[in-house]
């Protein structure tokens, strides 16, 4: 079983946390004995040495216990924490070798849900569960067996009050279990709306919804809010039927024990032994019951993070797969490729068919969702066609090893992702081994050295996480020096330089054009930006209406004429 491969290498610990709690128990069942002792045999016949002598041994065992209790919670934690950092480094893992199809579908706020609050309630369950799922019923039991010991008769009143006891634990369970999973589903949902509303602050704050998210978050925050009170309602009846329970059986017990001690059928201190041992029983049967709760939110979270560990990957490498290019002439092939997205009905991407050659440089233009973005994800494996094939340098990309694949491409998206650390840290997440000479070339060939070196630090300058010091503009070039370091042999700008004015823009084309043997991709939405491609491809509603050069295009197709006249005026 998965949950138990975690535990590798914790078996001591397993093991000696349990016993060592058990200790403590027992030590912790030996007191009421030696107070029953010390009021029978030492205040009762005014012995002073018996008395000091069993103040000595009840000291003792509370050293003792406090010992065992010590290292138990040590090996408790040892092992607790051991099987985390096992179960986050294997889940951490698993989600990177999802497609982003998988992790489309899961949702990224429910994978950080997983790794975060749900792992520290499975790591807090184990915990409790190592400390107090053994010693708890052993003390419970453990009383009612001493308290036969002590007087069998009024050990009687034990034998009802535990099965009463247990009963009321197990309906207020039987409620409350269920109604904790609901609770921690419901507070997933709204860590997802936290995070939603976090990235697109601006959004919000630029289209004046503050207020209408404030009372949504309201509105899902009294929803947790009902739960937990409903489930609280019904947990909060434990203590007070648990404490009525035990006061009514201490009642009964002190006076049968009185009639008894009054017939001389028993010692007062037995009296005082068979009380402490009920006191016992209730402290233990509260713990019990909020170690079911616990291990119960444990478990629901554990199913949770299995969940993710069950889904398998949707895209895995080949034996054998192919590492190097093959000899070919063409750069990329689609072959009658078309994509429907998971869950997503309507293809994104229809029959698309054309080959593209080595060193050519290529144009994407097309209305919002017209496929462009699907369309070149296929090339570095992002997603797997549906149908037809992708072939890169000469093997499907089904066919490559994955990482050698993507070694080759240098692909920057629509939206310029940066990472805390420092400007040269960032451009060498491309290559990184790479010298500060390929760093500062690379950064001249996206026209982003000039910036850098205004900046006091340099290359060294530091870089907020999202790049949030840096401008949109600036994030841009960045993100393209980044995938230049690499020297791919294919280069896919995803609508990469939206921020860029016409001039930079130009510039930077005009760099990438001196770049030999490399293969260009421009996704745009400025026919300006792709008018000196060597072809361009026009795509509407995720089919490729037509493929060619400007003037070609100018006069046969209408899309493209259209979005050439809308930003041009009609005029070239």
């Amino acid at each position: 079983m998965r949950f138990f491969s975690f535990l590798k290498g914790y078996k001591k610990e397993t093991v000696l946390a349990p016993v060592f709690k058990l200790l403590e128990a027992l030590f912790e069942l030996c007191v009421p004995l030696a107070v029953a002792s010390l009021i029978d045999n030492g205040i009762a016949k005014g012995d002073m040495h018996h008395v000091l002598v069993m103040a000595l041994v009840m000291v003792s065992l509370g050293v003792i216990g406090l010992i065992s209790s010590v290292t138990a919670q040590y090996f408790a934690a040892k092992a607790a924490t051991g099987f985390a950092v096992k179960m986050k480094s294997a889940l951490y893992h698993h989600i990177t070798e999802l497609s982003e199809s998988d992790r489309d579908e899961i949702g990224n706020a429910t994978l950080i849900t997983r790794l975060t609050s749900d792992s520290a309630l499975v790591q807090n369950g184990i915990n409790m569960f190592l400390r107090l799922f053994m010693r708890s019923p052993f003390v419970v039991f453990g009383a009612a067996i001493m308290a036969f010991t002590v007087d069998s008769n009024l050990a009687m009143i034990f034998a009802i009050v535990i099965p009463l006891l247990g009963l009321v634990v197990y309906l207020i369970m039987r409620r409350t279990v269920p109604m904790y999973r609901s609770v921690q589903g419901a507070l997933d949902r709204i860590l997802a709306k936290v995070r939603e509303n976090l990235a697109g602050v601006r959004v919000l704050r630029a289209f004046g919804k503050e207020e209408s998210e404030k009372e949504e978050f309201s509105t899902r925050l009294s929803s947790l809010l009902s739960l937990q009170l409903s489930s609280g309602k019904i947990s909060a009846l434990l203590n007070p039927l648990t404490y009525a329970i035990i006061n009514l059986a201490v009642a009964v017990l002190i006076s049968r024990g009185r009639d008894r001690f009054d017939l001389g059928l028993i010692e007062l201190g037995a009296v005082v032994a068979l009380v402490n041992y009920m006191s016992q029983i209730l402290t233990e049967l509260i713990k019990l019951a909020n170690l079911i709760i616990t291990i119960s939110r444990a478990v629901a979270s554990w199913r949770r993070i299995d969940s993710v560990f069950e889904r398998k990957p949707s895209m895995t490498d080949p034996e054998n797969a192919f590492t190097e290019a093959a000899p070919v002439d063409n750069a990329i092939v689609f072959d009658g490729v078309s994509l429907v997205y998971r869950n997503g009905g309507e293809p994104s991407l229809s029959s698309a068919s054309f080959a593209i050659r080595k060193g050519e440089r290529i144009g994407i233009i097309g209305g919002t969702g017209s496929g462009k973005t699907t369309l070149v994800s296929l090339i570095p494996r992002f997603y797997d066609a549906s149908e037809g094939s992708v072939t890169v340098l000469g093997h499907k990309t089904t066919e490559w090893k994955r990482s050698a694949l993507r070694n080759r491409i240098g692909y920057v998206q629509q939206k310029a992702v940066l990472f805390k650390g420092t400007i040269r840290s960032n451009v060498a997440w491309g290559k990184l081994d790479a010298k500060d000479e390929e760093i500062i070339e690379a950064l001249k060939a996206a026209e982003a050295y000039d910036f850098v070196m205004e900046k006091k630090d340099g290359i060294m300058t530091a870089v907020e996480e999202g790049g949030k010091n840096l401008s949109g503009g600036q994030r841009q070039r960045l993100v393209i020096a980044r995938a230049l370091v690499r020297k791919p042999e294919i280069l896919i700008l995803d609508d990469s330089s939206s921020a860029l004015d016409y001039a930079t823009e130009a510039r930077v084309r005009h760099n990438l054009s001196a770049l030999k043997d490399l293969t260009v991709i421009t996704v745009s939405q400025r026919a300006g930006s792709l008018m000196t491609m060597d072809r361009i491809i026009v795509m509407d509603n995720g089919r490729i209406l037509d493929m060619g050069k400007h003037e070609e295009l100018l006069k046969r197709c209408s899309v493209y004429k259209e979005i050439y006249d809308s930003q041009f005026g009609g005029t070239e």
